[in-house]
């Protein structure tokens, strides 16, 4: 629990991918959050002393027979509680109010008409667009709740039993596509649950601080560094917290950008730095790991390992480390399957590590997102070169090969990658874009050049927009700076005579490939 903040939220997680957006909207009205999966005993909840709880979604019905229930006593605990979701209809379901199969599913973007003087709702507008995703919905609310809001096709949108401060929502509140969701949330902690909001990202630093001092005492800690973001605030938290007992080693496995190699190693290695920093070139094992592989989980899997086995032979090196401390984020952690919810892929720092290993992992910015990384780093003072990098997988350009990965398919892709990321700059568009970034899938198409056929690579390139990474948008670039990008790849790429542009959001893509 947190030590600081007197002011704790309990979100129950029911197994929705985007359980850690609503702790993450909680986080933003400055109200410390924490997730427990939905089953937890009451007393578990309660030892927290929680202002709130809040049901997240989820993929289940709650008529059926094993659908999961939260302790029915949290109801008449006088806690208040929002649900969202499958957290709203099992509310309405355990209540006695009746929940049944939708005639009309809604998916995407609804409009909603809200009652007037709704609670929940104070300084929004009775007429509002929401983000739905349900085929169930809430037919009859339970005995002594009003429904508050509806759509087209589902009479019970929201729906609220002010007295005892229980309130439900179909709607996603927690996701970008309900703009004015955050507002929801924020009535709902402000008003209901008293919270006055005392928490900072300044408090996450003096807690973590303390947390990682009093866990490592005197031990040494391996900082895994691979010069993105997470990683290098990572290791600015670390060396706040322990000092010289931390080595922050950085491995080249061969799968990194133009030049990536030699500017790791002088922002973090030169004689400005503050930090105990090393440098190993694994790229010739690394890659002849991955031959004839061509499972994006396979791929994830031997470069997680091969971490792992490359960290243990160089504290032979450098002598005995009992912490292993990584960037791991939340949506690493979600997207790996961990807890109640679906397995995406397999990151390599989460599904990716071996079942044993000689660390123990420290992994500070496990709840979190990149956003609040940002923030910490910008707290800490760290560079806006740093902190603004954007997200770079661990696996690096292995998983943006898709199938085998080669040298000559490697040398391929940086060269396009390069000169994506040089014209997004260019344009002035980098802090605008969440994440970009050029795929070469395992296919040939028929071109023209010189008057001459050409059957070679197709360059693929992924940009999108987002706020935390677990929803995001393709990035509306410019047509004219589309155009120099594919030119410039064509004529200056050896192998490429196409360029393709991918226009999917996540969901339902990912912003990987692999």
């Amino acid at each position: 629990m947190n030590p600081i903040s007197s002011e704790t939220v309990v979100v129950l997680d029911f197994g929705a991918q985007y359980a850690q957006l609503i702790a993450r909207k909680v986080r933003q009205c400055r109200v410390y959050c924490e997730i427990l999966p939905y089953d937890s005993p009451l007393e578990k909840i309660m030892a927290l002393k929680p202002k709130g709880v809040i049901f997240s979604g989820g993929p289940s019905s709650v008529y059926e027979v094993q659908a999961p229930q939260c302790a029915d006593a949290l109801f008449h605990s006088g806690v208040p509680i929002l649900g969202i979701c499958y957290g709203h209809q099992l509310m309405a379901h355990m209540l006695g109010g009746k929940v049944v199969p939708a005639d009309k599913k809604e998916f995407g973007k609804t409009e909603l008409e809200v009652e007037r003087n709704a609670p929940l709702y104070k300084g929004l507008n009775p007429h509002l667009i929401c983000w739905m995703s349900h085929g169930d919905y809430v037919l009859e609310p339970p005995p002594g709740f009003t429904a508050t809001a509806k759509t087209i096709s589902c009479p019970t949108a929201s729906m609220a039993n002010v007295e005892k401060k229980l309130f439900g929502v179909q709607y996603h509140p927690e996701v970008v596509h309900t703009p004015w969701g955050v507002e929801i949330i924020r009535n709902f902690l402000y008003d209901y649950c008293d919270c006055t909001g005392q928490w900072t990202m300044e408090n996450f630093i003096e807690t973590e601080t303390v947390r990682i001092r009093e866990r490592v005492g005197k031990d040494r800690v391996l900082c895994a560094l691979s010069g993105g973001v997470d990683s290098a605030v990572t290791a600015a938290l670390l060396q706040r917290a322990v000092g010289s007992q931390l080595t922050c080693l950085f491995v080249n496995h061969g799968f990194l950008r133009k030049n990536e190699a030699e500017q790791v190693c002088q922002t973090f290695g030169g004689s400005k730095a503050d930090i105990t920093f090393e440098y190993v070139d694994a790229s010739r094992q690394f890659i002849s790991l991955l031959k004839g592989v061509t499972s994006p989980e396979e791929k994830r899997k031997k470069i997680g390992n091969e971490f792992v086995a490359t960290f243990e032979r160089e504290t032979k090196r450098l002598g005995s480390m009992k912490y292993l401390a990584q960037g791991t984020l939340y949506p690493d952690v979600i997207e790996s399957g961990t807890g109640s919810a679906a397995k995406i892929k397999t990151h390599h720092n989460v599904g990716g590590l071996p079942e044993k290993m000689n660390f123990e992992l420290i992994e500070p910015f496990r709840t979190l997102f990149k956003d609040e990384v940002r923030q910490l780093g910008e707290e800490m003072g760290m560079p806006t070169e740093i902190v603004w990098r954007q997200p770079f997988p661990g696996p690096g350009l292995a998983i943006r090969i898709i199938g085998e990965v080669t040298e000559e398919r490697l040398a391929i892709l940086r060269e396009a990658d390069a000169i994506l990321i040089e014209e997004i700059k260019r344009a002035g568009l980098y802090r605008q874009i969440w994440q970009c970034f050029a795929v070469l899938p395992p296919l040939k198409s028929v071109g023209v050049m010189g008057d001459q056929r050409t059957y070679a690579h197709p360059i693929i390139i992924r940009a999108v927009t987002s706020e935390d990474g677990m929803t995001s948008d393709w990035a509306r670039i410019p047509y004219e700076v589309l155009e120099r990008i594919a030119n410039r790849i064509v004529n200056e790429v050896a192998g490429i005579n196409r360029v393709a542009y991918d226009v999917t959001s996540k969901p339902p893509a990912t912003i990987e490939w692999e």
